[in-house]
C-alpha cells in the first residue's frame, strides 16, 4: 500500500514505513495554527478531540485545514492522547506534518555511497534531554556542513513545540535521521567505513587531529552526564575541543554548532 498527500500539488507516493518516519506531530492550539498558517509546510492530518468547542482557536484551526484540503479526523480524548503522547498539554489539538529530510538511518546509509571521495558527516546525540538544546542542535546541523543528526527514538527530548520554536523551524527541513538504539546504528556506520568519535572534556586526543576521514560520526553525551558506558564503548576515539582559561566544557548546543562549522571555517 502507497501513501499520498492528496492536498498537495505535486504528490509523492510513500511507503508505509517511509511515511510514518517522515511524520512529525505537534500539539497544542497555538502551536498547530501556526503550521497551518505556514502554506511552505506539507501537512497530512488535523486531529481533535470530539469535545473541543468549535469556537475561537478551535475554529480558525477548522477554517485553516478546510481551504488547505487537509484531512480532520475527530477522536475521544483518550484516543488523542495517543497520538500526542502528551494529555497534558495537548489541548485536544494534534497536526502530522510530512518532514521529507527526516528517514531511518538505514535509508541514509543506503543512499549514500560512501568512499566516493566526498566527506560525510553526521553528528549523534546520546540522552539530550532538554528540549531547547535539540532544537539548538537542530539549527546548527540544519545551517552547517553536516549531512544529518541521528537521533535515538528513546531517551532523548521528544519533537515537540519548544523544540521547533528552538530550532526556528529548520526541523522541518533538517536530515533527521531515526534509529531505535544509538549504540547499534553506530555499529552498522562503522560497517559502512564511518569513525565514530565521542566528545568527552577528559579525552586526551583533540578533534582538531580528526578531520582527514571520509565518514565520521561525533557523539555527544547528556549535558551532565555525558555519554553513556555503552555508547562511550561504541565509539572509536574520545576527544575533546582545545580549551582556555581552564574552561572544561561548553553546552552541548554550542558544541554542535563547532562541529556542524567546523569543516566551512577549517
Amino acid at each position: 500500500m502507497g501513501y499520498y498527500l492528496a492536498n498537495q500539488r505535486h504528490p509523492r507516493l510513500f511507503t508505509k514505513k517511509q511515511f510514518f518516519n517522515q511524520l512529525v506531530t505537534l500539539y497544542g492550539r497555538k502551536p498547530v495554527l501556526e503550521v497551518l498558517n505556514d502554506h511552505r509546510l506539507a501537512i497530512y492530518r488535523v486531529h481533535l478531540a470530539e469535545s473541543n468547542k468549535t469556537q475561537g482557536i478551535i475554529n480558525e484551526i477548522i477554517t485553516q485545514a478546510q481551504q488547505r484540503c487537509i484531512d480532520i479526523v475527530y477522536h475521544s480524548r483518550q484516543a488523542l492522547s495517543r497520538i500526542s503522547k502528551n494529555s497534558k498539554q495537548d489541548q485536544g489539538v494534534c497536526v502530522d506534518v510530512l518532514c521529507p529530510q527526516h528517514k531511518s538511518y538505514q535509508s541514509f546509509l543506503a543512499s549514500h555511497t560512501i568512499g566516493n571521495n566526498k566527506p560525510v558527516r553526521l553528528i549523534a546525540l546520546d540522552r539530550i534531554t532538554n528540549p531547547q538544546n535539540l532544537g539548538m542542535i537542530i539549527r546548527s546541523v540544519c545551517a552547517g556542513r553536516i549531512d544529518g543528526l541521528l537521533l535515538p527514538e528513546k531517551g532523548c527530548a521528544k519533537i515537540d513545540a519548544l523544540v521547533v520554536k528552538a530550532s526556528a523551524g529548520t526541523l522541518f527541513k533538517v536530515s533527521l535521521l531515526h534509529c531505535q538504539q544509538l549504540v547499534n546504528a553506530l555499529k552498522d556506520c562503522q560497517h559502512y567505513g564511518a569513525k565514530v568519535y565521542g566528545l568527552s572534556s577528559h579525552a586526551k586526543q583533540s578533534i582538531s587531529d580528526k578531520s582527514n576521514d571520509l565518514f565520521i560520526i561525533y557523539v555527544l553525551g547528556n549535558e551532565t552526564e555525558g555519554m553513556s558506558q555503552e555508547v562511550r564503548k561504541a565509539c572509536d576515539e574520545l576527544v575533546h575541543i582545545p580549551m582556555n582559561n581552564g574552561v572544561e566544557s561548553l553546552n552541548v548546543a554550542v558544541t554542535a554548532s563547532l562541529l556542524a562549522f567546523k569543516d566551512i571555517l577549517a
